[in-house]
């Protein structure tokens, strides 16, 4: 059982099954027909005009980011966001792209008074800001189908375009129970992570108009994303935007259980107001060793990220019986 992430989802056997006999050409020639049916299907099915297949999620936000933006540009984003916090700072190394980073409300949302106040005058002195970038979900949270809407208004109003950092876009329209098209439809561009509760073992797409993709292709080969005969990888993701989504709320069920289970432990606090999806976080008490809670479980063949707080992340490979397992042992470890 790993409860790291969502990223360590195994390929199902049709995924196996597909990559083994999908057909495959040289995907920067253009040629490999895999490649371009999952693209091609994925821009009509998420409402734009193109998409681009990838090697990561990292790699579609930076193609995103640098598509919108030129050398000396600015974007808007979250202190939390994970293409400011966690993508090895590649929007600025490798774009020269200034990031202006707003605090995250609680609820994951960025508040529009701050937005406005940061976006830079038309001066010499100043980055041009370009750009903001939202998440969602961000930290398991789901911003509301409303304040997505705002932030359509506001960038119109104040002549910005708008991406969404879309990994678990997926679980977001899950939590809310709509069609993702109704998160996507705000948004000029948008990235999707087929590697994480999809469970495609490779790949993201980034999404957008024919243009931008085109922009986003060239930046692609030039930092080392061109692929082959990628089609191996494309046939797992076309299964993961079909075939898996519906486990994503199976997935929520089961952190919905593993939140109240550990709220039932002494010294561990889940705020479950915040546990919309599949991402748990539990702060800890100092009377909790959790480093040797972890050392405990992986003898078990439990795996945790020790942490206060801790995240947890339910998956396709984390039943409900695997998380009433992990709660008996946390007790008795810590009881």
């Amino acid at each position: 059982m790993d409860f790291r992430s969502d990223t360590v989802t195994q390929p199902t056997p049709a995924m196996r099954e597909a990559m083994a006999n999908a057909p495959v050409g040289d995907d920067v020639y253009g040629d490999d027909p895999t490649v371009n049916e999952l693209e091609q299907w994925a821009a009509e099915r998420h409402g734009f005009e193109a998409a681009l297949f990838t090697t990561s999620g990292t790699q579609a936000n930076l193609l995103g980011l640098m598509a919108h933006c030129q050398r000396g540009d600015e974007y808007l984003c979250g202190q939390q966001a994970h293409n400011y916090k966690y993508e090895a700072g590649g929007a600025a190394v490798l774009g020269s792209i200034q990031p202006q980073p707003i605090e995250n409300n609680p609820d994951g949302t960025l508040d529009f008074a701050k937005l406005k106040a940061a976006i830079k005058p038309d001066d010499s002195h100043f980055a041009r800001t370009k750009l903001l970038s939202l998440e969602n979900t961000i930290n398991g949270k789901v911003l509301p189908l409303s304040y997505l809407a705002e932030a359509r208004k506001f960038v119109d109003e104040n002549g910005l375009s708008l991406h969404l950092d879309g990994a678990r876009v997926y679980n977001a329209a899950a939590a809310l129970d709509v069609d993702v098209k109704e998160i996507a439809q705000h948004f000029d561009s948008m990235t999707i992570c087929l590697s994480k509760g999809l469970a495609a073992p490779i790949g993201s797409l980034l999404l957008g108009s024919s243009a931008f993709i085109e922009r986003a292709r060239r930046l692609r080969k030039m930092v080392g994303g061109g692929m082959r005969q990628a089609g191996i990888l494309a046939a797992a993701g076309k299964l993961a935007l079909t075939e898996q989504v519906a486990q994503l709320k199976v997935d929520h069920a089961n952190a919905n259980k593993l939140a109240l289970g550990l709220n039932d432990i002494a010294g561990f606090h889940v705020n479950t107001n915040f546990v919309q999806t599949n991402i748990v976080f539990a702060k800890l008490d100092d009377s909790i060793n959790i480093n040797a809670v972890a050392e405990s479980l992986s003898i078990d063949g439990i795996t945790i990220t020790p942490g206060n707080p801790i995240r947890f992340v339910t998956h396709k490979d984390i039943s409900s019986t695997d998380v009433d397992t992990l709660l008996q042992k946390i007790r008795t470890l810590v009881g």
